[in-house]
């Protein structure tokens, strides 16, 4: 069964990179490409997407992630994470933006603005 799943996996792999080699990621690939980085790389499990931004470089992803588990969940300790990727969706970097609890309410620049 284990083979199996591999062979899966490895399908989807070479059918993401074929895409990737052959077009530009939509934003859809895009989310999905971050949220595999950071599983593979930073070892963090994306609880939300928080923003998706494309820039003349390429795309900025802000991603939430659990840091620390706690209980109640309200304690939960959450890090804010930007993941910058090529315009071909190559993994470029990624940055700690913010540490929080999951209860303190975060007041967005947009709402500041109004």
């Amino acid at each position: 069964m284990a083979i199996q799943n591999s062979s899966v996996l490895s399908n989807h792999l070479i059918e993401l990179k074929m895409e990737t080699e052959n077009s530009r990621p939509s934003l859809c690939r895009i989310v999905e490409m971050t949220r595999t980085f950071a599983n593979n790389y930073m070892h963090k499990n994306p609880e939300s997407i928080i923003d998706v931004e494309k820039k003349p470089e390429g795309w900025k992803v802000t991603i939430e992630a659990i840091e620390r588990k706690s209980i109640p969940d309200t304690q939960d300790i959450m890090g804010r994470y930007d993941i910058l990727l090529s315009n071909d969706g190559e993994l470029l970097s990624w940055k700690q933006k913010m540490i929080r609890k999951r209860s303190d309410r975060i007041e967005s620049s947009e709402t500041k603005e109004e």
